[in-house]
């Protein structure tokens, strides 16, 4: 009897240690994207993209943003090698990306160390 307890307590408190760690990851801020400047020239794109992220040192921090085509297939990425603690919001830029003929949106999405790519994906129109 005593066994049962014992055995029906820990498995609680491991279900209570597990909800606790999800929830907190869930509570990190993502990355987000402020905004972005797409520009054409001679063919070639290049991309402005503001981020800002509560950069925390090198354990925590925007780590890279991509360029997305409407399916969801990558076709550009500007990695970030380092913390951004004390620039906030960022701007950084991808230059002499060639998408696709017929391109008319491309979605941009950004990722951090600890809960990698964000959810949400910003739609740009290109002009």
């Amino acid at each position: 009897m005593i066994f049962n307890w014992i055995g029906e307590n820990m498995f609680k408190t491991g279900l209570t240690i597990a909800f606790l760690l999800i929830a907190q990851s869930a509570a990190a801020d993502n990355a987000e994207i402020k905004n972005v400047r797409a520009s054409q020239s001679g063919g070639l794109w290049t991309f402005d993209v503001t981020i800002t992220h509560e950069d925390a040192g090198w354990d925590h921090f925007a780590d890279a943003w991509r360029i997305l085509d409407m399916s969801g297939n990558q076709l550009a990425i500007r990695e970030l090698i380092h913390p951004h603690v004390d620039e906030q919001p960022l701007t950084r830029s991808l230059s002499g990306i060639a998408l696709p003929e017929g391109t008319t949106q491309v979605g941009v999405q950004v990722r951090d160390t600890v809960a990698g790519w964000a959810p949400g994906v910003t739609t740009v129109d290109l002009k």
